[in-house]
């Protein structure tokens, strides 16, 4: 009875110990009742990551503390650096703004794109929705429908900022492989060019796939455009026939290249926050991202807009953009080079 006694008393001492620790944990862990999460997509209205933007910004605030609305914001402009360069040099550090941009922004950063204003491994990635497959497309009537035809015709392909990827692909394509696509730049976003090919006013356009399935449709069961490379490292299951960028490489240096190109197809869809943010603000925002992602509501509504889930949690992310910063110093030189 005396141990039980002594016992009983140790316990109450451990008890009184532990709920100041508990009381001060709960206390700092953040919370954003009552606030407004501000998510900027650099990309105009209509586009595939348009929807990818506005689909986070309907499910994201409930598995945040205090369950904030999320508003999402477009904010287009220099292939999407325009809300990248916001995030980093103006946006508040409290977790109430947070970006959606090219998946391109660790490799332009690396290779010295003057628009980037920005550290691209400073940002706080909180997770990615889904790996990104970029394809280069011509309209069905042109007369370039493989890339061997590319090499020997010229195709005018429709395209946004000299920061964006819709720009830089058919670009180094041309470097690399001889190809004449002659960029027309200028459009405001994907939704543009694509009207652009349309109407005739250009052969292609440089696009995400699944923009494609997701709001093209038509041209899909009418076969109307012809893809002629997607890049990434694997081809895709909806398109076995066309080549990846890295199949196309001739040389060692070759497939290196296009595989750092690749590689941002495996960055695909993040969100991230300003570089300086707490560490347990971070934290409270990727395990609400990561709850996101397995939501049965969010789930479903992603399979009706055909968006192929393939997650990655904030902490990987950050550290497959870290990784491109590592990319060894001859290929740099090599992409820089291809890209005068």
């Amino acid at each position: 009875m005396i141990r039980s006694h002594f016992a009983s008393l140790a316990l109450a001492g451990v008890a009184l110990l532990i709920a100041p620790a508990v009381a001060a944990a709960q206390q700092s862990s953040p919370t954003f009742a009552g606030k407004t999460i501000s998510l900027n997509v650099g990309y105009g209205a209509g586009s595939g990551n348009d929807i990818l933007g506005r689909l986070i910004a309907a499910h994201l605030g409930k598995h945040i503390p205090g369950n904030p609305t999320v508003l999402m914001q477009n904010m287009p402009g220099a292939g999407s650096f325009k809300a990248a360069n916001y995030l980093y040099n103006v946006a508040p550090k409290d977790g109430t703004v947070l970006g959606y941009i090219t998946q391109t922004a660790a490799t332009e950063e690396l290779l010295g794109n003057p628009g980037v204003r920005f550290k691209t491994g400073q940002f706080n990635w909180i997770g990615r929705i889904s790996s990104y497959n970029i394809v280069t497309t011509t309209w069905h009537t042109s007369k370039v429908k493989t890339i061997a035809d590319a090499q020997k015709f010229e195709a005018s392909m429709g395209a946004t900022g000299a920061g964006s990827t819709v720009y830089i692909y058919p670009n180094v394509m041309n470097k690399v492989l001889g190809t004449k696509f002659k960029i027309v730049s200028g459009y405001e976003g994907t939704n543009q060019t694509a009207l652009a090919m349309e109407r005739g006013e250009v052969d292609g356009a440089t696009m995400g796939w699944f923009t494609i399935k997701s709001t093209k449709k038509d041209w899909l069961k009418g076969k109307k455009i012809n893809v002629l490379v997607q890049f990434m490292r694997e081809r895709d299951a909806d398109l076995p026939n066309v080549p990846t960028i890295i199949e196309l490489g001739r040389t060692p240096n070759e497939r290196q290249l296009f595989g750092l190109l690749a590689n941002e197809g495996e960055i695909g869809k993040g969100i991230f926050g300003p570089p300086g943010m707490k560490p347990e603000t971070v934290a409270v925002l990727r395990k609400g991202f990561d709850a996101m992602m397995t939501d049965p509501d969010f789930v479903a509504e992603a399979d009706k807009l055909q968006v192929d889930l393939s997650p990655m949690s904030g902490e990987k992310l950050q550290a497959v953009i870290e990784g491109v910063a590592k990319t060894p110093p001859d290929i740099i030189a090599y992409a820089k080079s291809m890209l005068k």
